[in-house]
């Protein structure tokens, strides 16, 4: 970076100093053409993605588009011009498939992105101005107020009650009280409150600073850059694809070298012995499967669409099926990101409060009995400590105008929360009539703030702060029934301990009864005699549907992992309430500054075995992800602010808030959630589930067809007879049938108890050794009637044409009979529902009205080389078609019975010696 310098460790007037800077008179005309020479424009260096033509281009890097390909090259040599045509046709839908569905996710990325420029309020020659924040530069002298976007990192030089929202950058979902004193080199960066950081956004009070950094050397910059060094990985399906495609490459060459030398050693001529290594070639490619597999993950993405999860990258899709380990930041996601009040104690007594976030639904308890009821005054102590955080108070609620808005809010969100739990007691500020005359704003070097309120005929000093602000000006404090008595300091002390132990922000309120009339409000006032009233205890709390989602994913086998900015003893509290840490588990809570000086067997051993991360730095985050993954797990990262963009962006599947997230983080994920719920990762990873059931159900029902047809090839290779197949019927069987057939898998229902087993080993094959030798036997039966109804209708006095035809028909009733099969890998078709889906029949009733086309039209005799056949022939086939769903049936009904039994013998021992 071009400057590396710490600035938060130098006083203002040496970094004044250093940047040539004048705090009253800002830089001259000169200076900043100067500098913007110098440094370049205020704007991050765009790593633009791919354009739409090397998009399309990039579909067909896929290793059995290679090989189809490949087909079409040999096709076209041999003027085989229909066979060429045909599997171009598929390779060119699968492209144009993949180029569309990413384009539809690009175009909504941008349109939830939109286009809003900053601007920033300088001063230059002494002078304040209104500029674009690209024509920032190192130097300049930024004046900064509620509501302002911090444009470039910032040196503060003076504030006033100066409070920013960094939740963006570093994940604090509290804002950051800012100051000017000089702090340690060593500072870590979400506590760096000397300084104001780019794409942050200031909620309270004012300040005054100097640019210390612009453009890519912020720190939003080098955030930015790490996403573009940062390399993206293979997802686990895109792998598997590449894995099987080899094998099968392998497998194909080698077939097909071999029916050419067999075919030469029976003494066939060279040209009729390569149709026939071509024709293998051509039943063993599966041409279907690139065009399903994207299909299928096509349908996948408008299942998640429909779930409020929108995908960018179609193999996405299935890594969530595979996904071992979720990393979650917290504000925002795990939790609402709006502070809520939880805890009360007044009068000696503790409360609770229910209710979530900006929402004033809700109410206040004491042992399970409502303790303020009707606007009453119920609990004197309570009200009055209530009421003090209504009045001395400067937020605003906005409550929703129709049912799809939510509560919003004007100003700090601690004041915020302050106004709900009043409104869940029935206070406002409308309601207790009350009349502001001064006020003492909140001053960080004092640490409170305070109001002077008219309330009916009572002149009220109400003051809120830190304990350490207010108690030492409290003399006495109220009991249940709202009398006063001596106040005990340490028990007060001891019951905020107890709320701040638990993660929760404790802040104290006092008041004072004035008994002369005043206008105005000083500090001696609130120096001395005041009446503590009580404690406030918030929390930003986690979302009620996030704790079953994480209880879903543990039960799913998926390890959930909090990674978050926000302090450590927030983040176990968050972390005990989600259940990502148990209430019987020992603390499993590190900080990055632990991180960042562990070797690295140390940090591999901590990313395994701890699961809430607090105070990490963006880079912590990336080195956590990439150490998980070292260790064979699949990772999905989510986040919303920029500091979670490199992680995001290097994760196996990175997940972004569309609602509240940044645009940096959007652009580096794979998947937006758009509404910023936990509990969406949880459904997605389901629909990613039920998708790469599908994907394997498909590969499972499809390779036989391929399978069986390379073998009728060989064996009539083996035995010098003509082919039963020629190459134009085995593209015929292979493309419609994937099509009417193999694609109504991915209708299938999600099978029960998805979320209930582990996810998929990431290192294990496609298929395993059951499904390869379920494969075998379907091959080889297809093989066998194929071939053997071929022979049999030469031997009856049917054509070549005709045993053809009869040979084709049985693949494709034979592929419509083991469909069944398929729906479930392990279960009865029968245990599932035959009707379940709907869609099988459609496409089993679509394929048998084409293959009557194939059988009687004119037109597809003398295109396919086809010719009809009888009644009879047909009755065989079905017969066959038949047997071969049979014979797969009996064979998954005795694996079931076999390991059901071998799981049951473990107990049943186990159960006789304990009764031995």
């Amino acid at each position: 970076m071009k400057n590396p310098i710490e600035w938060h460790s130098y006083h203002t007037e040496e970094v004044l100093k250093q940047l040539t800077a004048n705090q009253t008179v800002g830089l001259s005309d000169g200076e900043v053409v100067e500098r913007r020479q110098k440094h370049g424009a205020n704007s991050l260096t765009k790593h633009t993605g791919d354009g739409p033509f090397k998009r399309f281009v990039l579909q067909f890097h896929q290793p059995l588009v290679y090989i189809l390909l490949a087909a079409v090259a040999v096709t076209l040599a041999l003027q085989e011009w229909v066979d060429a045509a045909v599997i171009f046709a598929v390779v060119l839908l699968n492209a144009i498939i993949g180029f569309i569905q990413e384009s539809k996710a690009i175009k909504a990325i941008n349109a939830l992105s939109g286009s809003i420029k900053s601007f920033a309020t300088v001063l230059r020659d002494g002078k304040k101005h209104s500029i674009p924040a690209e024509e920032l530069v190192p130097g300049d002298i930024v004046l900064l107020h509620a509501g302002d976007k911090v444009c470039a990192d910032i040196r503060l030089v003076k504030v006033k009650d100066l409070q920013v929202d960094e939740s963006a950058l570093t994940g604090e979902s509290v804002p950051v009280q800012k100051i000017t004193e000089k702090l340690d080199k060593e500072t870590l960066l979400g506590d760096r409150q000397n300084m104001a950081f780019s794409s942050t956004l200031v909620v309270y009070g004012s300040g005054i600073g100097v640019v210390t950094s612009t453009g890519d050397d912020t720190e939003i910059g080098k955030i930015s850059e790490l996403i573009a060094t940062t390399p993206t990985l293979d997802t686990p399906l895109t792998k598997r694809i590449k894995q099987f495609s080899h094998v099968l490459l392998y497998a194909i060459v080698i077939l097909a070298a071999l029916t050419l030398v067999i075919g030469y050693l029976h003494g066939q001529p060279l040209l009729t012995s390569f149709m026939a290594a071509v024709a293998l070639a051509v039943g063993a490619i599966p041409e279907g499967l690139p065009a399903a597999v994207t299909i299928m993950l096509a349908i996948g993405v408008s299942r998640m669409a429909k779930r409020r999860a929108v995908i960018r990258n179609l193999p996405a899709v299935e890594t969530l099926g595979s996904t071992t380990i979720i990393c979650s930041d917290k504000t925002g996601t795990l939790t609402k990101n709006e502070m809520t009040v939880e805890q009360i104690y007044a009068g000696s007594e503790h409360f609770s409060v229910s209710g979530n976030g900006y929402n004033p639904a809700g109410v206040i308890s004491r042992d399970n009995q409502e303790a303020i009821e009707s606007g009453e005054m119920g609990e004197a102590a309570l009200y009055k400590m209530l009421r003090a955080g209504v009045l001395c108070n400067d937020a605003q609620l906005i409550a929703p105008v129709s049912e799809r808005e939510q509560w919003k809010i004007n100003g700090d969100p601690t004041e915020a929360a302050l106004l709900v739990s009043g409104l869940k007691a029935g206070l406002t500020g409308e309601s207790l009539g009350a009349l502001r005359s001064d006020s003492i704003p909140f001053q960080s070097e004092y640490q409170y703030m305070a109001t002077l309120d008219r309330v009916a005929s009572d002149t009220l000093i109400h003051i809120k702060g830190s304990i350490e602000s207010i108690l030492p000006k409290c003399n006495s404090m109220l009991n249940r029934v709202g009398e006063s008595v001596p106040i005990d300091i340490d028990d007060i002390k001891l019951q905020a301990e107890k709320l701040a132990s638990r993660g929760l922000r404790v802040l104290a309120f006092a008041s004072k009864n004035c008994t002369t009339e005043k206008q105005t409000l000083s500090h001696e006032d609130v120096a001395e005699g005041l009446e503590f009233l009580g404690l406030q205890a918030m929390i930003d709390p986690p979302r009620p549907e996030a704790i079953e989602a994480v209880a879903a994913c543990h039960k799913a086998g998926i390890r959930v992992k909090m990674i978050t900015g926000d302090h450590a003893l927030t983040a176990t509290s968050i972390a005990r309430q989600l259940g990502i840490l148990t209430s019987d588990s020992d603390n499993k809570t590190i900080t990055g500054y632990e991180l960042s000086g562990m070797s690295e067997q140390d940090f591999t051993h901590v990313s395994e075995n701890y699961d809430v991360f607090a105070r990490v730095t963006p880079e912590n985050k990336l080195q956590l992800v990439q150490s998980l993954q070292s260790g064979g797990q699949v990772v999905a990262m989510t986040g919303d602010g920029v500091n979670d963009a490199p992680a995001l962006r290097r994760a196996d599947i990175g997940v972004a808030m569309a609602l509240n997230g940044t645009e940096v983080a959007r652009d580096a994920s794979d998947m937006m959630l758009t509404d910023d719920n936990f509990a969406t990762v949880r459904a997605a990873v389901e629909e990613g589930r039920g998708v790469f059931d599908n994907l394997k159900k498909f590969i499972v029902w499809t390779l036989p067809t391929n399978g069986g047809e390379g073998l009728v090839i060989l064996l009539a290779v083996l035995l010098g007879v003509s082919l039963p197949l020629l190459p134009v019927h085995i593209l015929w069987v292979n493309m419609t049938t994937a099509i009417f057939l193999g694609l109504m898998l991915a209708f299938e229902p999600k099978e029960q108890g998805i979320m209930e087993r582990p996810p998929y080993d990431p290192a294990a094959p496609i298929i395993d050794r059951i499904l390869a030798w379920r494969i075998l036997l379907v091959s080889s039966l297809l093989c066998v009637m194929a071939f053997g109804l071929y022979e049999l209708e030469l031997y009856w006095g049917a054509s070549e044409a005709q045993a053809r035809t009869v040979a084709v028909a049985m693949f494709v009733v034979g592929e419509a009979f083991y469909l069944f099969n398929c729906r479930s890998l392990h279960r009865s078709v029968f245990s599932i529902g035959l009707f379940s889906n709907i869609w099988v029949w459609v496409g089993i009733g679509s394929m048998m009205l084409l293959q009557l086309l194939f059988t009687y039209s004119s037109l597809m005799n003398e295109w396919f080389q086809s010719e009809p056949i009888d009644l009879g022939s047909w009755l065989r086939v079905f017969i066959c078609g038949w047997l071969i769903s049979l014979i797969v049936g009996a064979e998954k009904w005795y694996r079931n019975n076999t390991e059901t039994k071998i799981k049951a013998k473990p107990e049943t021992q186990t159960h006789v010696r304990r009764e031995v």
